[in-house]
């Protein structure tokens, strides 16, 4: 039905999303298109942005400003005093009140200013800001992991249901079989209308059975596309399982330096640390150089005033209030917080290690008894079936050999799917989950975006 409709569209001409007819196409679709991985390079190139506003405050900042317009003045200052005599020497002042008129003017100032000392507030910022594009690269490989485990998982999910859906198809096919063949045989009065009713019963059973594996095929395909972006067509086997390691300790250690969320909450204690000094800083004086230089010119008289100056400015914090102690207390509890954040995640880890390494050996050793169950259950079956032919079997008998060997084939599907699934989960725990999977694609780089950016200074330097 699916292939219908594909075919419709594309006989109407309507443009249809690439099919991921692979895993590793599959993986390159969620890669490319997966919106909580492309919102993830999003954060990630805002920690850069952070970085890059951090380095900016320890720069000398430069500005020019300018006027130019009319100025019209009134006043009534010094209209009432008269000559003022100075010793031999008058001064009418009298003349200096009342209507200055209008005059057409223009100012130009640059100005420039520099830190000089902030208490290693600056400093501080700037290696929180590193520490946080670190963290925020380690989330972005977590959450690039993330997405490939749940790719994955989709897939496989997929060609389980499908299997499960084509084992129970054939098993209703089997059974309604066996129900005409039974109620043949009761109407010659070979067996007897319980034999009947039990194949009968058993239809109806594997009939239900096949609509809720129906439904659980729709769900997995609705999941897939989700996280691919399109509904998928005939899946291929899934590729060979990368290689694992050979120990549990081993995979352990692997994880304890590899695992990327492990990475971003070091990372997150590290720029709560600098957190605390640049908190620290803003107790300490700072000093500054400013400098400026400007000129006013009256346009309609030829005047002009210019003026240069070149100043270090201090501030000395006496007294806030408790606010700036109390900003450093708040950093010294979410360093705490940071801590304790990174040795849950630790535990976490472990026990998803020791959780996914039980899960594949004990999936490893399903899939070799499931099969070994199928291939004695395929035997009894068929000689059941020869058995109810001459008699030594009973309807019933032949149903329940025919249901275990439905049941194995089931178990031997579901235990694959959970040894491929639990696999990555140990690669996924490991941090090993790498681009090596995606084949040939154009993969995201956050270092070339921070690149492009780390020297456009000016704001003439558009994007």
């Amino acid at each position: 039905m699916r292939k219908v409709v594909w075919l419709g569209l594309a006989a109407l001409g309507l443009a249809l999303p690439a099919i991921a007819d692979t895993l590793e196409e599959a993986l390159q679709q969620s890669y490319l298109n997966n919106p909580t991985l492309l919102a993830e390079r999003t954060g990630a190139q805002i920690a850069d942005e952070t970085l890059a506003n951090a380095r900016a405050q320890g720069r000398t900042q430069l500005s020019l400003s300018g006027s130019a317009g009319y100025q019209w003045s009134d006043t009534n200052r010094f209209d009432n005093l008269g000559p003022l005599d100075f010793g031999g020497g008058g001064i009418d002042f009298t003349a200096i009140g009342g209507d200055q008129g209008g005059r057409e003017t223009g100012a130009l100032q640059l100005e420039a200013t520099r830190p000089l000392y902030t208490g290693g507030r600056i400093k501080s910022g700037v290696r929180q800001a590193e520490a946080g594009v670190a963290s925020s690269r380690a989330l972005l490989n977590s959450v690039r992991q993330d997405t490939f485990l749940s790719t994955v998982t989709a897939y496989v999910d997929v060609l389980r249901d499908e299997e499960s859906v084509r084992i129970r198809q054939n098993n209703v096919a089997v059974l309604e079989e066996q129900t005409r063949a039974a109620a043949d045989r009761f109407d010659v009065g070979v067996v007897t209308r319980t034999d009947v009713a039990a194949a009968e019963a058993r239809l109806a059973g594997a009939r239900a059975l096949l609509a809720g594996a129906n439904a659980q095929l729709e769900g997995s395909l609705a999941t897939y596309e989700a996280l691919v972006g399109n509904r998928p067509e005939d899946l291929d086997p899934v590729p060979p399982l990368p290689a694992l390691p050979q120990t549990l300790d081993d995979a352990v250690a692997t994880a304890l330096i590899g695992n990327p969320d492990l990475d971003a909450a070091t990372e997150a204690v590290r720029a709560a640390e600098e957190a605390i000094k640049v908190a620290r800083g803003a107790l300490r004086p700072e000093i500054s150089f400013v400098g400026s230089a400007g000129f006013q010119r009256n346009l309609r008289e030829d005047l002009q005033d210019e003026s240069a100056s070149a100043l270090i400015q201090g501030r000395i914090p006496l007294y806030e209030a408790d606010t700036l102690r109390s900003t450093v207390r708040s950093a010294q509890l979410r360093r705490t917080q940071a801590l304790q954040q990174r040795d849950a995640i630790e535990r976490q880890i472990r026990a998803g290690i020791a959780q996914a390494w039980f899960g594949f050996e004990a999936a490893s050793r399903s899939i070799d008894a499931s099969r070994a169950q199928v291939e004695a259950a395929e035997i009894a079956y068929e000689g059941g079936k020869e058995e109810l032919a001459v008699g030594v079997r009973t309807t019933l008998d032949v149903l329940d050999q025919e249901q275990d060997l439905f049941e194995a084939r089931l178990a031997l599907v579901e235990a694959e799917r959970d040894a491929y699934v639990a696999a990555h989960q140990l690669l996924r725990g490991m941090g090993a989950l790498s681009l090596d999977r995606l084949g040939a694609v154009d993969r995201y780089d956050p270092e070339a975006y921070a690149a492009g950016k780390r020297r456009k200074w000016l704001l003439t330097d558009g994007d």
